[in-house]
């Protein structure tokens, strides 16, 4: 080491210092969304997203033209959809699909360059450009598949609490309460899940001045999940025509539970066509080198 490289080995090695604080601080720090009726529960977004967060405003420009418009619109629902207002927005959200590739695959790409530097003659040298398009690409896709993957969980979420929860409202209904009290008792009572937060919503808006099946259109149009939209549009039209609500929460409830039997029943005729590919991968040729080792080694020793 001569005297010269010193003073840049110091100055890489604050720098990484800083970064490393920086991202400690941005990890220990706790993310919350307010809910309708004024409380907070912590929602959790990936570190690379919130270390970046506070360079998005410097492609507000590019992420805020019209060309954009429908991908931003898409990001918005999605995020909301996914209970995640108030943390993103879809510019700032279509600005991190553009900083995390251009970030994180820039890291990935020096990574991959430095190793190759370290031992020339090696996999990753003769195939450091794959490995870098590679990285990009991924990185290019994650927000989006994570997003995807977090919306994916909430509505599965709401698919199972759903026919409880009507189950609940029918019992109170057919009791002799109104759908609103029965709705509001339920939320009270019930712990804080997907479905609860989007119910607490609703009738926040309702108690705000907004018609019933407005807010249950709103709602609807809001988590655009199957069961619960089908369960709106149908309390909807019971309102419409002035049809008891009792006997039509019953139904659907009849409905989701037939409804989730079949994906269950469906899910498990799949699962030998799935696991297909790991016995073929993986458990056979574990079994037959099992089989042949002892016969091998036998040759082997023949040979010798």
């Amino acid at each position: 080491m001569t005297m010269q490289q010193i003073p840049v080995i110091l100055v890489w090695a604050v720098a990484a210092a800083l970064l490393v604080g920086y991202a400690a601080s941005v990890a220990s720090e706790i993310t919350y969304v307010t809910l309708a009726d004024g409380r907070k529960t912590e929602r959790k977004i990936p570190l690379v997203f919130r270390l970046l967060l506070p360079f998005v405003s410097n492609l507000s420009r590019v992420v805020m033209r019209p060309a954009f418009a429908t991908a931003r619109a898409n990001a918005d629902w999605m995020i909301v959809a996914c209970g995640l207002e108030g943390l993103l927005t879809g510019a700032e959200f279509m600005a991190l699909k553009v900083l995390v590739p251009l970030v994180c695959g820039s890291v990935c790409a020096v990574v991959v360059l430095s190793l190759c530097a370290l031992v020339p003659d090696s996999f990753l040298s003769s195939n450091s450009i794959l490995l870098v398009l590679m990285g990009y690409l991924y990185f290019y896709a994650y927000p989006l598949i994570w997003l995807r993957s977090t919306l994916k969980k909430r509505h599965f979420s709401i698919m199972l609490a759903l026919p409880f929860v009507l189950d609940l409202l029918t019992l109170s209904v057919e009791a002799g309460m109104d759908f609103m009290s029965a709705l509001q008792r339920n939320c009270e009572r019930r712990r804080l899940d997907p479905l609860n937060e989007e119910l607490i919503r609703m009738t926040r808006e309702i108690q705000m001045g907004i018609a019933r099946r407005v807010a249950l259109r709103n709602m609807a149009d809001r988590v655009r999940q199957p069961d619960l939209k089908a369960v709106a549009f149908a309390l909807i039209q019971a309102d419409e025509l002035g049809v008891p609500i009792g006997p039509i929460l019953r139904i659907q409830s009849e409905q989701l539970r037939a409804r989730r039997f079949d994906r269950a029943e469906r899910l498990a005729n799949e699962a030998p066509v799935k696991m297909l590919g790991p016995l073929l991968l993986c458990i056979f040729p574990a079994v037959m080198i099992v089989l042949l080792a002892p016969i091998l080694l036998e040759a082997v020793k023949n040979i010798m």
